[in-house]
C-alpha cells in the first residue's frame, strides 16, 4: 500500500475528504493531489496529516 492509497483510507475512515485535509495542512487541493500523485508528501506534511487526522505518526 502506498502512502497516497493510506492517507486516502484514512480519509474515508474518519469521514473526510482529500480536499479538505488539504486545505487543512495549508495546500490547495490541486497541489496536494499532485503531491500524492507523485508520492512527494514530505515529513512534516505526513506529521501534519496525522495530526488533522487524529493519528500517531
Amino acid at each position: 500500500m502506498t502512502t497516497a492509497e493510506m492517507i486516502k483510507e484514512l480519509c474515508e475512515q474518519m469521514n473526510i475528504s482529500v480536499s479538505e485535509l488539504a486545505r487543512r495542512i495549508g495546500q490547495t487541493p490541486q497541489n496536494f493531489n499532485k503531491k500524492l500523485k507523485r508520492e512527494t508528501v514530505t515529513l512534516d506534511e505526513l506529521k501534519d496529516i496525522a495530526d488533522v487526522l487524529g493519528v500517531k505518526f
